[in-house]
């Protein structure tokens, strides 16, 4: 069990890593910080398409790895 959990921990650090690079930046220096300010000040729509299904992956296999985490400490002890 303690080996399956281990190489199940293994899968979702690699595939956050993964899908965390294949996100594009939020922003590109001090002229993004200021169009980013315009952006949310004058609204501008989320994320779209592939960019929406990275966003909900991400955050899915970042709880998952979380709550992972938490599971192989308290069985290993």
């Amino acid at each position: 069990m303690e080996i399956f959990l281990k190489v199940l921990l293994l899968i979702f650090s690699v595939g956050l890593i993964t899908v965390v690079l294949l996100q594009k930046g939020k922003s590109a220096g001090l002229a993004g910080a200021i169009s980013g300010g315009a952006e949310h000040l004058f609204g501008k729509t989320k994320a779209r398409g592939m960019e929406l299904v990275l966003q909900r992956v991400t955050v899915g296999l970042a709880a998952g790895f979380f709550i992972l985490s938490i599971i192989v400490a308290v069985v290993i002890d």
